[in-house]
């Protein structure tokens, strides 16, 4: 049984390959496809010796399928689906695809549960514009199943037939255990990296709570800085003022803490005398943030439940 491989290339984009008796084969359809050929059996029938074909079983995310497979299959979706032009372009419709796929859809089938519109883009002739963008639609397998059925012909049994060998594979046991362990696995890696984005964070603010010295709201503006928060002295002091941490009034007790703040513990009023040259004292305030006061700013900027700073 061979492993089918993806060879990619700028020009040629993806061919799927594999290796028989140390020999590197390519997946014919993919290869008409790269070269231009809208009619991809047709142009292999014609352009390829018949000792330079073959068709050998292998492995796929939906079981054993043979290399000459009649379409491609996309498994990056929850379920498996399949681009409605390859499949327009299997059945060999003549009818325009822009007219054809809306009739097809008209069957009870329902965007974004059925079929998913994506956009797409195509080299051109046009020096001036290289590239277009066309529009294609990811489809289920049922629909596409059904689509076969609604054409009545030859091609449509036989796809139709791929496709139900295709939804068989797909649930049989062993692949449907297969899919649960990927998916678990996928689980553990996307918590694995939640928790090594949040290490510095959570270390920063365990180191902040076991903290018992209080500083100026300007150094904590730069340790929120170093740890990814956009602010500085003068946007915290005026963030806490919005925000009713500080008193905004402007007078003697402007940029002191609010009573709230006071009983929350989240800052200290730090007092100094100051003697003045004609023989009297000044008593100076400034307003500190306590190791709580620290450990809940951090947790609220670095939680993203702060908004910005202005």
């Amino acid at each position: 049984m061979q492993e089918l491989q993806i060879f990619k290339n700028e020009e040629f984009r993806e061919i799927r390959t594999s290796t028989i008796d140390n020999e590197p084969w390519f997946v014919g359809k993919d290869v008409a496809k790269a070269l231009g050929y809208t009619n991809e059996r047709d142009a292999l029938s014609k352009h390829v010796e018949e000792e330079d074909k073959g068709v050998a079983k292998c492995n796929t995310p939906g079981g054993k399928q043979d290399m000459s497979e009649l379409i491609k299959i996309n498994y990056s979706a929850e379920k498996p689906t399949v681009s409605a032009r390859d499949l327009y372009e299997g059945l060999e419709i003549r009818t325009r695809f822009a007219d054809w796929f809306p009739r097809m859809a008209a069957y009870g089938f329902e965007e974004n549960a059925d079929y998913v519109l994506v956009t797409q883009k195509r080299e051109t002739n046009n020096p001036k514009n290289p590239l277009t963008e066309f529009s294609d639609y990811q489809i289920s397998i049922d629909m596409a199943k059904q689509t076969c059925m609604i054409q009545r012909t030859e091609k449509g049994r036989m796809y139709r037939q791929y496709f139900i060998d295709l939804e068989k594979a797909w649930n049989t046991p062993e692949l449907v255990m297969a899919r649960g362990l990927k998916a678990a696995q996928q689980m553990i890696a996307d918590q694995s990296k939640i928790i090594e984005r949040m290490k510095p964070k959570a270390i920063f603010a365990d180191a902040v709570a076991t903290s018992h010295t209080a500083i100026l709201i300007g150094d904590l503006a730069k340790l929120l800085k170093q740890n990814g928060v956009e602010t500085g002295q003068k946007r915290l002091f005026s963030w806490m003022r919005e925000n009713g941490y500080l008193i905004r009034r402007k007078g003697t007790d402007w940029n002191m803490p609010t009573q709230k703040s006071m009983e929350m513990g989240l800052f200290e009023v730090k007092e100094s005398t100051v003697n003045n040259p004609d023989g009297s004292v000044r008593i100076n305030k400034t307003t500190k943030v306590t190791g709580k006061g620290q450990q809940y700013f951090i947790n609220k900027f670095l939680g993203g439940t702060a908004g910005e700073t202005k």
